[in-house]
């Protein structure tokens, strides 16, 4: 199915399984950019994360490859939520979030190392709305830790799931990568060669 390797730039274990449950076994390498944010618009600090994070590392991979990067934001009430660097501050964004609706975007940029570079980046969107939350709920979700890895402090696919609502878009874009986009996107690329029936 595929021409050349894929190479993820990103250690989250939830991206790669979204990629293997597409049929794309990725290599993993981490990228190693220092991160520069230089917009307030969500949208686009995940598109200048991503290719970021792609160019960092399509840098220091030889040979043909498809180098996907990728950076997720939760973004409530016009502020945006990375990743908490405390418990207090997982209570502060939890607070945010409960009984109102925020948006998750995800920017990914592919980069294929070929004979001629090409390269893609995208963004999608998806609204989350959260049912109300006591204080206590809120404590004791933050007390399994499952918050402080997660931008927006949250796991859709997590504990706390108990606490969605609904959602308005692609589920998988909350859990990190839109690998129905992706995989389209990376066919229209010429990546991925259609299977043809005989």
């Amino acid at each position: 199915m595929r021409t050349v390797p894929f190479i993820l730039a990103s250690a989250s274990p939830r991206r790669k399984q979204l990629m293997e449950q597409i049929g794309l076994k990725p290599e993993i390498m981490p990228s190693f950019a220092e991160e520069k944010v230089e917009s307030t618009d969500p949208r686009q600090v995940v598109l200048s994360l991503s290719a970021q994070k792609a160019e960092e590392t399509a840098s220091r991979t030889e040979g043909p490859a498809v180098v996907i990067g990728a950076d997720t934001v939760v973004a409530a009430e016009g502020r945006i939520l990375g990743k908490p660097g405390s418990f207090q501050e997982a209570e502060e964004m939890l607070t945010l979030l409960q009984d109102n609706v925020h948006e998750v975007y995800t920017g990914v940029t592919v980069i294929w190392k070929g004979e001629q570079e090409k390269r893609i980046s995208f963004a999608e969107e998806t609204r989350v709305k959260v049912y109300p939350m006591s204080k206590e709920e809120i404590r004791a979700y933050i007390a399994t830790k499952d918050p402080m890895d997660k931008a927006g402090a949250y796991g859709i696919q997590g504990p706390f799931a108990a606490y969605i609502q609904g959602i308005k878009g692609d589920y998988n874009n909350v859990v990190g990568l839109p690998v129905g986009r992706l995989y389209q996107e990376l066919k229209r690329l010429g990546c991925i060669e259609e299977e043809k029936n005989d």
